[in-house]
């Protein structure tokens, strides 16, 4: 069986483990417990996302207007040596190197569309650049694919009612077109919420914390990674590092209706993610393990 950490993540569960260990059943009790070890590994498994939203924000503060290298360009190197040195600490498995890769060449394609048809502008200038998007933008949608692939095998996922790989990939492609085709054609992405509930409105994701194995409604963790991903465009607009059009003449929240979208790219990323690592039953051998749900 293929581990769940690299190498160097072994070595911080083991010493992790022992630390635990030797605080529960002290006065700590195990449900606070559980607790921070989620919060720990959620923060883990966000690594890509948080460097690169912590890059954004402080070249906003700091990076200063006269440097001879433009802030996108510094944006985009920096984002590269992220990612370099997440391989050669070995803090990203060799698949999920696949996946972000995978979603760096999709989410490029998008947003080259998308601002060509004004949906929301780069308004600083940039040498590493492909038509209007420069080329740190990849980086953001590499950090969600990153992200996804990184909480699947950290927290062990497993799965009950997933649904045959030919309809979840089905549902993705249509998801993906329409995000295109809605400026030509009619925007129907409200029949592709309803497939969304129907291909997985029964499937349970189970994950493990530390001692217990917990478990939430699919369709609600794609919700839940939506929110928090909505909260990080928001800081991105904030920092102008991109802008929508109503944001031109000063900021001002992201529209609440990107939720919607950001709820389908959460379809089309978990697809992703699932042809490099294949969705895994829960066993009868799990199920004898204390399992408690997750309420949202």
């Amino acid at each position: 069986m293929t581990s769940r950490f690299t190498s160097v993540e072994q070595t911080i569960d083991d010493f992790a483990h022992k630390v635990l260990e030797r605080v529960e059943g002290g006065w700590l009790p195990s449900a606070v417990i559980e607790f921070i070890v989620f919060g720990v590994k959620q923060a883990w498994a966000c690594l890509f996302g948080g460097l690169m939203l912590a890059m954004i924000m402080a070249s906003a503060l700091f990076y200063p207007e006269d440097a001879s290298l433009n802030r996108y360009d510094a944006l985009f190197l920096g984002a590269l040596m992220i990612q370099l040195g997440m391989i050669a600490f070995r803090l990203e498995t060799f698949d999920e190197v696949k996946v972000i890769l995978v979603f760096h060449v999709v989410g490029t394609a998008m947003e080259i569309f998308k601002t060509s048809v004004g949906s929301w502008v780069y308004p600083e200038d940039a040498i590493f650049r492909i038509a209007d998007v420069p080329m740190f933008s990849g980086f953001m949608y590499a950090a969600v694919g990153s992200y996804l692939a990184r909480v699947t095998r950290i927290f062990d996922f497993r799965f009950t009612h997933y649904p045959p790989l030919w309809t979840t990939l089905v549902l993705a492609a249509l998801v993906y077109v329409n995000f295109f085709s809605h400026h030509y054609l009619p925007d129907i992405r409200l029949v592709l919420f309803a497939f969304v509930l129907l291909i997985f409105g029964r499937t349970r994701v189970y994950f493990r914390v530390f001692r217990f194995r917990l478990w939430m409604p699919l369709v609600v963790g794609f919700g839940l990674v939506a929110v928090f991903i909505w909260f990080a465009e928001n800081i991105g607009t904030l920092s102008r590092a991109w802008l929508y059009p109503n944001q031109a003449n000063g900021w001002s929240l992201v529209s609440i209706q990107k939720l919607g979208s950001w709820y389908l790219l959460m379809i089309i990323s978990f697809v992703l993610v699932t042809l490099v690592r294949r969705p895994q039953q829960m066993t009868r051998e799990l199920e004898n393990e204390h399992v408690c749900r997750s309420e949202d």
